[in-house]
């Protein structure tokens, strides 16, 4: 992957600039941090060269200044509501996330409760906080929020919302998803802060979209591809073109809420800091692009992939979806169509040459390796194992692994373990070749290649099962499939 972005200058840029913020206000400082504050796979894939954890390198640059405070909304809690990417509640999430942080140095001052109305769930949820040693507040929900503005910045609205005590300059909020209120537990602080004579900021941190790259550049229609489901739209932040006569983007929902969000600065400081959402960022990604073609070819990409998931997920859900017009647009305007993506077509002519279920790889190299369903193996695995011996330079002809040694593991799938198919999978075939790797240099020379495969590009031609999907993407491979079964029936195992 060609890099296009410069990681070392962001992490640079972006913490000196939340300095300077701090430094605007009374030495405290609210950062309402969006989206992932790690693994962001999703901008290292549009950002060839921003690192998953960058936000969080940044973050640890000023971990002595900084505090972390997490938020759950308790309507989450009480629905036991469910992070897609860990498959975990969002509660067992703000355990997870409050180890993970500690684990980086940085401190948890607390956890925050939004939207709180007496949910047994949350209550409980409390009570666990408390016996682990957590200290955790208390935000109710307001009436008339968001548009009673009066109210909201009132001792009936923000002022019955119990107090975080903080002990440092810079405050995180951050929390498991969206919707859990992060901006109000911000903005309710700011009003309790003020009240005790402390002028505090408020600041957004979120890397799409890109504020100062044109709005239909590649990498923000990218980001209209990965929230395509949450109906948000890049915009022209019209208050930052009026206030300063320069052309900004923002998305939404930050500039329908930003009137609100102005006029409740004005009641709580008198005056608002801000003259448009995009005075309210923080933001440095986009003046760290190095190489603008290549984040260009790289996003083009990315919403290649969006558009196959949605259509992978139409048929594994039976439901149709509103986003899939939408990255269709998107595909128009970025200038792409399925067709673009090289590992696509690879897969469908293996397909058709064998009569098989085929994937195929693309090398770092751009080379591209296939392999077809046989009855020792899927076709993901075969692929997996192609690309191993190509990238170690080892004959095709050459067997890294006899049928004896995967005879005993297809024995347990079937006999012991009740599985009726007894071709390996991916992790499956990985544990024969490690196995094989203590006496054989060769299958050790394979295995090694692993790291190679992070940012390689595959696909196949039927849906995987979660197995092999969730082994692509702990070897950072960028996986795609056509949305059709290997069996035809109408309950399908993921």
């Amino acid at each position: 992957m060609k890099i296009g972005f410069s990681n070392e200058k962001y992490l640079q840029m972006q913490s000196e600039h939340i300095r300077e913020r701090i430094a605007k206000f009374d030495n405290k400082l609210y950062l309402e941090f969006g989206g992932k504050l790690f693994d962001d796979h999703h901008a290292s894939r549009v950002l060839p060269g921003f690192q998953p954890d960058s936000k969080l390198q940044m973050l640890l640059q000023l971990k002595d200044q900084a505090e972390v405070v997490i938020v759950i909304s308790a309507e989450d809690i009480e629905s036991n509501k469910v992070r897609g990417d860990y498959g975990i509640t969002y509660d067992l999430d703000v355990l997870r996330l409050i180890d993970v942080f500690k684990g980086f140095g940085l401190y948890v001052g607390s956890v925050c409760i939004t939207k709180f109305g007496g949910q047994p769930a949350a209550e409980q949820f409390q009570k666990r906080l408390a016996d682990l040693g957590i200290k955790s507040y208390r935000h109710y929900k307001i009436p008339g929020y968001p548009s009673d503005v009066a109210r909201i910045v009132s001792d009936d609205g923000y002022g019955r919302n119990e107090y975080i005590e903080t002990e440092r300059p810079l405050v995180v909020i951050t929390a498991p998803g969206p919707g859990s209120g992060k901006m109000a537990t911000c903005l309710s602080q700011l009003y309790h802060e003020y009240k005790r004579g402390i002028k505090a900021g408020y600041a957004k941190f979120e890397t799409f979209p890109i504020w100062n790259i044109p709005l239909k550049h590649p990498v923000n229609l990218a980001y209209e591809a990965a929230t395509a489901d949450l109906n948000d739209l890049n915009m022209i932040d019209s208050f930052h073109l009026e206030a300063y006569g320069v052309t900004t983007v923002n998305y939404n929902r930050d500039i329908e809420i930003f009137p609100v969000v102005n006029a409740m600065f004005e009641l709580i400081a008198g005056e608002s800091p801000y003259k448009s959402p995009t005075d309210m960022g923080v933001n440095m990604a986009g003046n760290c692009i190095i190489d603008d073609e290549a984040c260009c070819q790289a996003s083009r990409q990315e919403i290649i992939r969006r558009y196959n998931k949605c259509l992978c997920d139409v048929k594994r859900t039976g439901e149709s979806r509103d986003d899939k017009s939408k990255l269709e647009i998107l595909m128009k305007q970025a200038g792409v169509t399925p067709d673009d993506r090289k590992v696509i077509g690879a897969a469908l002519e293996k397909e058709a040459e064998t009569g098989h279920p085929a994937a195929a790889i693309e090398l770092p190299d751009g080379s591209i390796v296939t392999g077809r369903t046989s009855e020792l193996l899927g076709c993901s695995a075969a692929a997996l194992m192609n690309a191993l011996k190509s990238l170690a330079n080892i004959n095709d002809d050459v067997k890294l692994l006899s049928p004896g040694s995967i005879e005993p593991i297809q024995s347990l799938k079937t006999k012991y373990l009740g599985s009726k198919n007894p071709r390996l999978h991916t992790d499956e075939i990985l544990i024969a070749l490690s196995s094989s790797a203590a006496t054989n240099p060769l299958a050790e020379h394979a295995l090694a290649q692993l790291p190679k495969l992070k940012n390689c590009e595959a696909h196949t031609t039927v849906l995987l099962s979660s197995v092999d999907e969730k082994m692509f993407k702990r070897l950072g491979v960028n996986l795609t499939s056509e949305p059709r079964y290997e069996v035809d029936g109408f309950y399908h195992k993921h």
